[in-house]
């Protein structure tokens, strides 16, 4: 038993520290070979397989649709009065980062968009950046906002059938039906798995990761806790009531001490594949 937590019966510990991003420890050394590894399908080095190995393929059809929420110990994403950066610390912002390296799309909601603009690129760590989707369909989102910037990268806004739009050249609309304002998560993905794309990170805010959530529509969960309390604030995750314990989805989850020197951030690894509703093509037993 080591001071850094419990182990694997083979000797592995359970918490893997040192993973923030300061200076390269040992584990850091070997992650800027990961993306690639991880796109050819090879085996990660320790502790990325652990983390990252799941999203090398998906259970129910050849698309792998993580989600993620940053959130105190708690479960809220920001005070109420709204105030979030940052929850997470240097190691949660840093696994995020390593999440949008090894998808083909991150997703985030237009309200999101437009209260944080983010850029949504790889920079805290080593690694490719993926395509930047935004949903916006009632044509919310201004041309400025960052992650529209023509940068090389590929962007796609996906919008209400009908909806007029102004963005910047280059810029791809992908029209999906809405029903009664709303565009729904499987629609979304289907339209993305027609582009291209086969692992998706849904990023946020919180309404949208619960709508996929709440959809059946994730395979993996990354819960990023911070060791922090905020009391009153916005909630991480808000689904449609249950009547009964139950009926609670029900989520094998993994825990892994992201940075245990700086007594930093954990994150819960939650498999919702038993609940994803197919969406892409279907697995085809061999």
């Amino acid at each position: 038993m080591s001071e850094t937590g419990p182990a694997y019966p083979d000797g592995r510990e359970l918490t893997h520290p040192a993973m923030s991003s300061r200076a390269p420890s040992g584990w850091e050394a070997t992650w800027p070979a990961v993306p690639q590894m991880f796109r050819n399908a090879e085996a990660l080095p320790l502790p990325w397989e652990d983390l990252f190995g799941p999203l090398r393929h998906g259970a129910i059809d050849d698309l792998v649709v993580v989600g993620q929420s940053g959130q105190s110990i708690d479960a809220r994403i920001a005070t109420s009065t709204g105030h979030s950066h940052y929850i997470n610390g240097q190691a949660g912002l840093a696994h995020l980062h390593r999440l949008r390296a090894l998808v083909d799309g991150v997703v985030i909601g237009v309200g999101t968009a437009i209260a944080d603009d983010p850029q949504l690129t790889v920079r805290r760590v080593v690694g490719p950046s993926p395509a930047r989707v935004i949903l916006d369909p009632n044509g919310r989102l201004p041309p400025t906002a960052r992650a529209l910037a023509d940068d090389g990268i590929r962007r796609l806004v996906v919008t209400a059938v009908g909806t007029p739009t102004s963005l910047p050249a280059g810029v791809e609309v992908v029209p999906i039906a809405a029903d009664h304002g709303q565009l729904a998560a499987t629609a979304i993905i289907a339209a993305l798995a027609g582009r291209g794309f086969r692992r998706m990170l849904i990023e946020g805010g919180a309404h949208t990761v619960s709508r996929f959530l709440a959809a059946h529509c994730l395979d993996r969960l990354h819960i990023l806790v911070a060791p922090i309390i905020l009391g009153d604030g916005r909630a991480s995750l808000t689904l449609p009531p249950i009547d009964r314990v139950d009926e609670a989805i029900k989520a094998p989850m993994r825990a892994h001490v992201l940075d245990s020197d700086a007594g930093g951030d954990v994150l819960l690894d939650c498999d919702l594949s038993a609940h994803r509703v197919p969406i892409g093509r279907a697995k085809i037993s061999t």
